[in-house]
């Protein structure tokens, strides 16, 4: 009886130390929980009792009042997955709008003559040249200007048959009229053709008229020569190739007149701009030389191709220059486009991976990465084509919950 006493005093005497061990317990773990944290936005698994820089990234930390008690709620599932799918974090959200933006979009680019009313003076007979009057490029050149005299062997034969038939078959008509329309042909002039007749001997030099306004500009020169370039510079400040006595084709381009009062602006579209711009947008250019001169016009064509070294694609703007601006000058122009309507995030909310875009969807109070389609980029906005719709909320800056030792794998759609 005394034994059994005696076991039954040393029972009730551990569970009253097991009751007061537990209860200490109790009360230090409701002591520390009461306890301010403090955390770092950027890696959530740093938790100080005191403020101060994270010892990963060096970021201040903040307090972790509201995310302890979001910690409380999330499973042990989520935070046994990896971090390049799944991040636990407590951070600002925000949804994607539907809406209509009307974007304004900026542009650089230069004034380029226009090659639709370049004219070509060519060469109607083969022959020699006798005499030159155009002595350098982008020489001023008027319609109806004398550009060179030239002797051509043709032409002098034709002549001579021409005064044979005035002296020996008068009365021929048909073959006279024949004979004068052939040397009107081969580029003879009313007054030289008149000349001929009056003083019964040939001409063994013809001259040759322009029948444009402009500027004068090698066959095959390029009107528009490309800036900053050495090579191209020497090449439009040499003399022209053509010289006296030199022998020149039937049918050779030898000039060819530029109109500088037609010319294009050409403006440089960028990659994120590409999809808004078309044909028939307003367009408002100011010149660079001169800001008063503005210029309003519209979209007239954008090139199909990119140019030589070049990533951006041409639209052409079509004008007369009144203020003749000179070609090769540098404008800016702001491009009015139309209202575009779509699914929009903020620009800070998607993340890009090359060729890939992803943003964080929030999920069991924590973010997982989502591969979508993105469209036009406007200012701080970007379009959504895929991948998300208006129910979804997503991080709104999602470079929080980039972890530079691991790789992103997006979610499947």
């Amino acid at each position: 009886m005394k034994m059994k006493n005696y076991f039954l005093g040393i029972a009730c005497c551990l569970l009253l130390i097991l009751f007061s061990c537990n209860r200490k317990q109790n009360n230090k773990i409701q002591n520390t929980s009461s306890r301010e944290l403090y955390t770092c936005s950027m890696h959530p698994q740093v938790l100080e009792h005191h403020p101060g820089n994270c010892p990963i990234c060096g970021m201040k930390l903040i307090k972790k009042n509201t995310a302890s008690v979001a910690m409380n709620n999330i499973e042990l599932e989520s935070l046994l997955k990896p971090t390049n799918e799944f991040v636990v974090a407590s951070l600002p959200v925000t949804t994607p709008q539907q809406d209509s933006i009307k974007i304004p979009v900026k542009a650089y680019g230069t004034i380029e003559s226009d090659t639709r009313v370049a004219g070509d003076i060519s060469a109607r007979i083969s022959g020699r040249i006798e005499k030159l009057y155009l002595r350098y490029r982008f020489q001023k050149i008027e319609a109806g200007q004398k550009v060179m005299e030239i002797y051509s062997p043709e032409l002098l034969t034709a002549q001579q048959n021409l005064l044979f038939l005035l002296k020996n078959d008068a009365d021929n008509t048909s073959f006279i009229n024949a004979a004068k329309q052939k040397l009107l042909l081969l580029g003879m002039s009313e007054n030289e053709l008149n000349k001929v007749i009056a003083s019964g001997k040939p001409l063994y030099s013809v001259s040759v008229y322009s029948n444009y306004s402009g500027h004068v500009h090698d066959a095959g020169m390029n009107s528009n020569p490309p800036a900053n370039d050495m090579q191209s510079d020497e090449t439009v400040t040499q003399p022209l190739s053509l010289k006296e006595g030199m022998y020149v084709q039937k049918g050779e381009t030898l000039f060819m007149i530029m109109n500088h009062h037609q010319v294009w602006a050409a403006l440089q579209i960028f990659p994120n701009d590409q999809l808004l711009v078309k044909k028939g947008d307003a367009v408002q250019i100011v010149p660079e030389t001169d800001t008063t001169a503005v210029i309003n016009g519209k979209i007239d064509f954008i090139e199909p191709f990119f140019r030589t070294n070049s990533k951006t694609l041409t639209a052409r703007v079509y004008f007369h220059n009144m203020n003749m601006l000179t070609v090769g000058s540098q404008v800016t122009a702001n491009i009015y486009t139309g209202n575009t309507k779509g699914l929009w995030l903020p620009q800070a909310s998607v993340l890009s991976l090359g060729m890939n875009k992803i943003v964080f969807i929030k999920s069991d109070g924590g973010f997982k990465a989502h591969k979508i389609t993105t469209g036009i980029q406007a200012g701080s906005k970007i379009q959504i084509l895929d991948g998300l719709s208006t129910t979804d909320t997503v991080a709104a800056n999602a470079q929080y919950l980039v972890d530079s030792e691991s790789f992103i794998e997006t979610a499947s759609k």
